[in-house]
């Protein structure tokens, strides 16, 4: 009787593209929450801006497409490299990020009294969505060699000025939303450090006292901090009733919108998308169109979505094998889930306009290109721990 031969098993070989990119590492959640959120964003846009440009009605859909396609090849590379080199550079990028900052002061494109951008063959680039994922890096790398040593409040001082000069310069542009999220990112990288809190007790008590004096000494002489139309912003959703047709306009509209989008939404007959009387509805009120036309049911969509890629924000955190890693994910995370927060909190009336962008919602180039880069700085860290 003949033996029986062996049976061989062969096992299969992973495809050398999968293997560059390193999709057997990479975190498969994260990257599902982030390519959920960027194409609900051009679904949404495909849905209400058809008639914001006269003869394009795919002018927001096409870019927004393609700087999603452009976001996500720049993680899926970004996720190879060696993150932990780049403290090596945190010189050289944080000055690239102040210096990005400060040329938009000087040469930038003015649009509605603020200078933000830069002009550029294809598209306006906005330097300070860069300088949030710059200032993750590189304060991070500023904090991490510190750290490794006893200090005093005198460096957590040092450090602290370093991570809101950028911020300064955002508020002189002015960009009251990038300046603040661009302070809450160098606070929570101090706090991730494990900066003691007497330290950030005895700066917020300080700093509460310099603020209150110079406001007081300010209001005397007739200096203004704020512009008009900036102090009519922050404090209309205080009251939004008392001047619906000027400061209190864009508040009212949005609570219009995603109240009459009850729980299933309006779908095309969202009259206010349709009729136009939403302002901003591709960037800054781009979560009351999704709670206009896809009611309480997209809106939760979304949001459920958010809850998922800051869990995994969180996890990179806790599975990072370098304390510099756990940082820039610190940072990224405060980038990431302040500007959700604030833009949800003022299309919902709870918090005052302060033109913070959704992540990967909101319509912008530059927007969506940084958001894809911090997140591949996570995979790159989620990669390596995973080696």
């Amino acid at each position: 009787m003949e033996a029986a031969k062996p049976s061989l098993t062969i096992a299969p070989r992973r495809s050398r593209v999968a293997e560059w990119l390193n999709l057997g590492r990479i975190d498969g959640v994260m990257l599902g929450a982030a390519v959920g959120l960027v194409a609900f964003s051009v679904f949404t846009l495909a849905s209400s801006t058809r008639d914001e440009v006269a003869g394009e009605p795919l002018y927001f859909i096409e870019r927004q497409a393609l700087y999603a396609v452009m976001g996500i090849a720049l993680m899926l590379a970004i996720s190879r490299i060696d993150y932990t080199r780049l403290r090596d550079v945190r010189a050289t990028l944080y000055a690239v990020m102040v210096g990005s900052i400060a040329v938009v002061l000087i040469g930038g494109t003015a649009v509605r009294g603020s200078r933000r951008w830069i002009d550029l063959p294809l598209f306006q680039f906005q330097p300070s969505e860069l300088a949030k994922v710059l200032l993750c890096v590189s304060l991070a790398a500023l904090v991490f060699e510190t750290v490794r040593r006893p200090f005093g409040l005198g460096k957590t001082l040092r450090l602290l000025g370093l991570g809101l000069v950028p911020a300064a310069l955002a508020f002189l542009q002015p960009d009251l939303g990038t300046g603040i999220v661009l302070a809450a990112v160098a606070v929570t990288i101090l706090f991730v450090a494990g900066i003691p809190w007497q330290h950030f007790a005895a700066i917020g008590a300080a700093a509460a006292l310099i603020a209150g004096g110079a406001y007081g000494v300010g209001s005397a002489v007739g200096v203004d901090f704020l512009r008009g139309y900036q102090e009519d912003r922050l404090t209309a959703f205080l009251h939004p009733s008392d001047d619906p047709g000027d400061a209190s306009y864009q508040v009212n509209q949005a609570l219009i919108a995603v109240g009459s989008g009850e729980e299933a939404g309006r779908g095309s007959d969202a009259t206010q998308t349709e009729l136009l009387f939403l302002p901003e509805r591709h960037t800054d009120f781009i979560f009351a169109v999704i709670g206009e036309r896809f009611g309480f049911l997209g809106a939760a969509f979304v949001v459920f979505l958010y809850s998922v890629l800051f869990w995994r924000v969180l996890r990179v955190m806790k599975v990072s094998t370098s304390f510099y890693g756990t940082l820039i994910a610190g940072g990224v995370l405060a980038m990431l889930a302040f500007q959700a927060i604030v833009n949800l909190g003022m299309n919902l009336g709870v918090m005052p306009v302060t033109g913070v962008s959704l992540p990967l919602i909101s319509y912008g180039g530059s927007s969506v290109l940084a958001t894809f880069l911090a997140l591949g700085l996570l995979q790159a860290i989620h990669v390596q721990a995973r080696r």
